[in-house]
């Protein structure tokens, strides 16, 4: 089992990262960072939801760097809060065994005015998984987000797809970019802590991110 970091990231919002960021923080019974939230939702903020589904110990979910209050890009939302994000503040914690860190939204969003998250990754050095929708578009926002990470000298893991299976989206993805596909989460109904451990156990190896 891994003992490394491993960063999480999507090609765009809402595609399911959180959730594939909790099934793998489970598995591999990790920490989970993740060091900007923007915006508090009804629901509560992704580290707790994380916490909820991958029913990590309180100790093992690592607070924030920054909570912002506003839903939107981070170099905004802090803006809007009247802070500016340090990178210093954004250092990769030290952790007893294997650390998720999950990104924001895309690899390209704003963490200020001069950097995105990609950006951040190559400072960080850890490995990225790059997690991508099945539905329509998915091929272009896959390939781009791959050749900015790749840009920036970070290491791609592999990509981890959430949907409906769409066989030739995902072999051409990996095909194209030469990357390994490392499984495919289906959207779960009901979504708790017992269907998205037994679906990440179906679908995914863990001697894969190690």
């Amino acid at each position: 089992m891994t003992t490394r970091p491993i960063i999480v990231t999507g090609t765009d919002t809402g595609i399911g990262k959180t959730v594939f960021a909790a099934a793998l923080a489970g598995a591999l019974d990790a920490h989970y960072w993740k060091p900007v939230q923007a915006g508090i939702e009804d629901e509560g903020t992704d580290a707790e939801r994380v916490a909820a589904l991958a029913g990590l110990p309180r100790g093992r979910v690592l607070e924030e760097a920054y909570r912002l209050a506003t839903p939107c890009s981070p170099h905004l939302a802090a803006e809007i809060d009247g802070v500016a994000i340090d990178p210093a503040r954004l250092a990769l914690p030290r952790v007893g065994g294997p650390l998720v860190v999950e990104g924001a939204g895309g690899v390209l969003v704003p963490i200020s005015r001069t950097e995105t998250y990609a950006d951040q990754f190559a400072r960080w050095g850890a490995p990225v998984v790059l997690v991508a929708r099945t539905a329509l578009g998915t091929i272009n926002h896959s390939l781009l987000s791959i050749e900015a990470l790749r840009a920036r000298g970070v290491a791609i893991l592999g990509l981890a797809f959430v949907g409906e299976a769409v066989e030739d989206s995902e072999t051409t993805i990996c095909a194209m970019a030469g990357v390994r596909r490392l499984g495919r989460l289906p959207h779960l109904d009901p979504l708790d802590p017992a269907t998205l451990r037994a679906a990440f156990a179906a679908a995914f190896r863990l001697e894969d991110f190690a």
